[in-house]
């Protein structure tokens, strides 16, 4: 049988604590980059709803554009 030293228990332990840190780091991380996602992700939904907006009003004047000069065509302007 083997004799266990302190200094390999006190060892043991610290290895145990330092597997503990490890495990609640990680999770600390993966909390904070989720967080940190969310901002960016809104950003970008943002910046494509404005983009969709300004695609939405370029057609909307276009069309309007088009129905205008083919009525001005319609009457012979």
């Amino acid at each position: 049988m083997f004799n266990v030293l302190p200094e390999s228990i006190a060892q043991a332990h610290l290895h145990d604590l330092a597997k503990a840190e490890a495990v609640r780091l990680r999770r600390v991380a993966i909390e904070a980059f989720w967080r940190g996602g969310d901002p960016a992700r809104e950003a970008m939904l943002d910046s494509t709803k404005r983009s969709a907006q300004r695609l939405a009003y370029r057609l909307a004047r276009h069309a309007r554009e088009r129905a205008a000069a083919a009525a001005a065509t319609a009457t012979g302007a």
